[in-house]
């Protein structure tokens, strides 16, 4: 069995968990929740098993590196590190309800892992990536990614709970709008750190791929913006003590701007970055 048939196993298995979580929602059942964090946990065996592997083949074919240089192997990664992190937060806030809404993330960059028209091949580094610093960017980069992308879960979440309550309607087993809102400004605060090691990682190996730290290519303008996005957020949370609709609908808005400058960027605009 190689890396890409473990891939395939994970992606259906991370389906098949979505379905649990939201089974769990609709039936109110602490079996489901136990059966889909389960399920989801071994996926997320299965997937690291399956990145492990593919860094293995990558040597078997002469040409090894870390499996986090194309648009293919940078998406398993995001994905992967989304049920890390939501696995976290489900065992500390012991609120399984979060999956029904996180999990589906990592499927759905799974599915496109799979079925889109990308390179999914095991290719040799182009210059500019054969650098020690290719681990630490993209690890960074994406931790904080998957970090906001885990916040725009609870932020949609918060506003369907929010919007329920204005209508004197339950919202099943959906975590208190205190808890939400507390959990989704700790996903920001995380995910703005490890941003913001990875602008500064970025910026470093840049000058030594290229000779500046900052060219204003279209993926480091749209990452500051991005950056400016999650500062502005957590400023006024600080500052003005603002928080509920207003932070989960900004959490939303950040979380478009980290998909255009992950995805988007990538697509339709050109620059230094396009290789990847």
């Amino acid at each position: 069995m190689d890396s890409s048939q473990l891939l395939g196993i994970t992606t259906f298995t991370y389906l098949f968990a979505s379905g649990l979580y939201v089974a769990l929602l609709v039936f109110r059942s602490a079996r489901l929740g136990f059966i889909a964090t389960t399920f989801t946990a071994l996926a997320l065996l299965v997937q690291t098993a399956g990145i492990i592997l593919r860094w293995i083949e990558s040597y078997q074919m002469g040409i090894g590196h870390a499996p986090l240089s194309n648009m293919y192997e940078s998406v398993v990664f995001f994905a992967w590190m989304i049920i890390v992190i939501y696995l976290g937060i489900e065992w500390k806030f012991k609120h399984r309800a979060i999956g029904a809404f996180a999990v589906p993330l990592a499927f759905l960059a799974m599915a496109y892992a799979s079925f889109a028209p990308i390179n999914k091949g095991i290719n040799p580094l182009v210059p500019a990536l054969q650098s020690n610093w290719l681990i630490a960017h993209v690890l960074t980069c994406f931790v904080g990614y998957a970090a906001f992308a885990i916040a725009a879960a609870l932020a949609l979440m918060y506003l369907i709970k929010a919007a329920a309550s204005n209508r004197r309607q339950e919202a099943g087993l959906l975590p208190s709008l205190r808890v939400l809102d507390d959990i989704i400004h700790k996903c920001l605060i995380f995910g703005f750190i490890w941003l913001s090691a990875g602008i500064i990682t970025g910026a470093v190996w840049a000058n030594s791929a290229w000779g500046t730290y900052w060219s204003w290519d279209p993926k480091e303008t749209w990452s500051l913006i991005t950056w400016f996005v999650y500062a502005f957020t957590l400023h006024i949370r600080y500052t003005r003590g603002i928080s509920g609709n207003a932070i989960a609908w900004l959490s939303l808005l950040g979380f478009l701007a980290v998909i255009f400058t992950y995805y988007g960027v990538n697509f339709l605009l050109s620059g230094l970055h396009s290789y990847a």
